[in-house]
């Protein structure tokens, strides 16, 4: 090739290149600015309320288990300013995210730092239990009851774990940490946060502010979305198009990392089934949930004020002795009920004793009598699945269950629900052994992950009079 031409060539490619990187860099696909503003909101949370190490968190929590295009992306702290930003290569995306106390991180997709620091709030310090007290007021545990050696077992405890706490008859029997972690360790429940926002829910009904049977909560009575209840937002039928899909940018991943507004984006959606007719498991429902009770919790004042952002935390964290748990807001102070709550798994574990407790605590009582036993019912449009109060009937399905309970070829009680989390987090419910076990990782659902078996050796450690009645029928 003469050398002219080369040269040609070259400068071509060179200006095709610098195009390609400017054109990136002014409007990058949406595919990546999912990816950097991802990448920005766990390495901030997990900075700043879990102390862990940024670049710890980018290698193992995001790249990882996650989509090729994630490997290179750099994150950068900014201590000070308490922001974290990502991008390709270090040039490309745009991902940031900053935190606030009380709320933690949000993801900023606006680039309007300072609005989404407004949301935040001041959180009275919730007393640390002695570690030589009883569990839960403390952290003693008494590993004499049941020789859990299920849990000195991988296969069961499975890839990715990173904390397994039983709970039986309300005392601490047996515990696992991975190395890293620990019994203070917040660690994200992802979807198990939906649960958390029914029991919200659940306290607003019994201050007379909300009911099930409320509506009316889009304007407009012509509006057909109008009719939707709260029963039905609660058990996912709302009828509204929601895509949960994830791996590309969906409904849900386009909510969490590209709409400062989280709540507002789910409540231009359309129906696309009439209410109560059709069940879809949907991230933004939870959402709309979120922003219904932090608006009945407001009554004539901001739903993003202080005094509302902190509703969570005095009214069910606190009385509970959840010191680590934070539940974040977006950016424009919808506390993201679908999916952002950081907890250690000793205070999942309590608020999973609160539900087995039927809502009291002390002797007090927080949800209305037989509110969980309502959460527990089925939805009508699930098949059988999923409750009437965001929680599921079923474990974990792993490969296939056929479109059968999983639980059942587990032998597990009939009467076990569970708490389900993106990437391996749950907590399985058993009234009838009085039992709680909570198993927290980073296992992607890929590797087909079923918890079932782990509760189903610590159920045979049991002492033998507690299993009486493992065929309980569903109340």
């Amino acid at each position: 090739m003469p050398k002219k031409i080369l040269q040609r060539t070259t400068i071509a490619a060179l200006l095709l290149v610098g195009g390609a990187s400017a054109a990136l860099a002014l409007q990058p696909p949406e595919l990546l600015r999912v990816g950097a503003n991802y990448s920005a909101k766990i390495v901030c949370s997990n900075v700043f309320i879990a102390g862990r190490d940024a670049q710890a968190v980018l290698a193992d929590d995001v790249q990882a288990p996650g989509h090729p295009l994630l490997k290179f992306l750099r994150v950068k702290v900014d201590k000070e300013k308490q922001t974290v930003s990502a991008k390709l290569l270090g040039l490309f995306g745009n991902g940031l995210a900053v935190y606030r106390p009380g709320t933690g991180c949000a993801v900023v997709p606006d680039g309007d730092v300072e609005q989404a620091r407004r949301y935040q709030f001041t959180p009275e310090p919730i007393k640390p239990g002695a570690v030589d007290a009883p569990w839960p007021q403390g952290r003693e545990a008494d590993l004499s009851l049941v020789p859990l050696t299920a849990l000195q077992q991988p296969e069961l405890t499975g890839p990715g774990a990173r904390a397994v706490v039983v709970i039986h008859k309300g005392q601490l029997v047996g515990s696992y940490y991975a190395q890293g972690y620990n019994d203070n360790t917040p660690l994200l429940g992802w979807s198990m946060t939906k649960t958390v926002t029914a029991a919200l829910i659940g306290m607003l009904i019994k201050d007379g502010k909300l009911s099930m049977a409320h509506n009316g909560f889009w304007p407009g009575q012509s509006d057909p979305r109008h009719a939707i209840t709260l029963a039905q937002l609660m058990s996912m039928s709302s009828g509204l198009e929601y895509n949960e899909g994830y791996g590309d940018v969906s409904d849900v991943t386009r909510m969490l990392y590209l709409e400062p507004d989280m709540a507002s984006y789910t409540a231009s959606k359309p129906l696309a089934h009439a209410p109560g007719s059709h069940w879809n498991y949907s991230s933004g429902t939870t959402v709309l949930l979120s922003r219904i009770w932090q608006r009945a919790a407001a009554g004539a004042g901001s739903a993003t004020d202080a005094a509302t952002l902190s509703f969570a935390h005095n009214r069910l964290f606190t009385p509970l002795g959840m010191r680590t748990a934070v539940l974040e807001a977006d950016a424009r102070g919808n506390l993201v009920g679908s999916s952002y709550m950081y907890a250690s798994a000793q205070d999942w574990a309590r608020f999973g004793q609160f539900l087995l407790q039927d809502g009291v605590w002390q002797g007090q009582r927080l949800l209305p009598e037989g509110y969980v036993r309502m959460m527990q019912q089925a939805a009508p449009a699930s098949g059988g699945q999923y409750g009437q109060g965001q929680l599921w009937r079923w474990g974990p399905s792993g490969a296939s269950s056929g479109g059968a309970n999983p639980d059942a070829a587990f032998q597990l009680p009939a009467d076990t629900y569970w708490m389900e989390g993106h990437d391996g987090q749950s907590i399985t419910i058993i009234p009838s052994q009085e039992l709680v076990v909570v198993r927290l990782g980073l296992t992607p659902s890929s590797l087909h992950y079923q918890p079932q078996a782990l509760v189903a050796a610590i159920l045979k450690a049991l002492p033998v009079a507690t299993l009486a009645d493992k065929a309980r029928a569903r109340p």
